[in-house]
């Protein structure tokens, strides 16, 4: 069977739960600037992933293993996975 390439982008922020200091500076940041409206940032991070593959099902629970693995910790963040087939 041939290999497909897809590409991957992983969304990955900390659960609601977790507070974010990043997120807590930005947002200061953005109130010393004069954006007092800003009520609450959260950061995170975008990875983008090319990979072979031989199906989109494939490739997706790859890259869902590779978050679980190393690119997230489930334990404090969630991640969204956006998989597109390259033509």
């Amino acid at each position: 069977m041939s290999q497909r390439t897809f590409r991957a982008r992983v969304d990955v922020r900390l659960d609601e739960m977790v507070n974010d200091p990043q997120g807590n500076a930005v947002r200061a940041g953005l109130h010393s600037l004069g954006h007092g409206d800003v009520r609450e940032v959260r950061v995170g991070k975008i990875v983008e992933l090319t990979l072979s593959a031989a199906d989109a099902t494939t490739a997706r629970e790859r890259v869902d293993r590779m978050c679980h693995e190393l690119l997230a910790n489930p334990i404090i963040e969630s991640f969204d996975i956006e998989l597109t087939e390259e033509s």
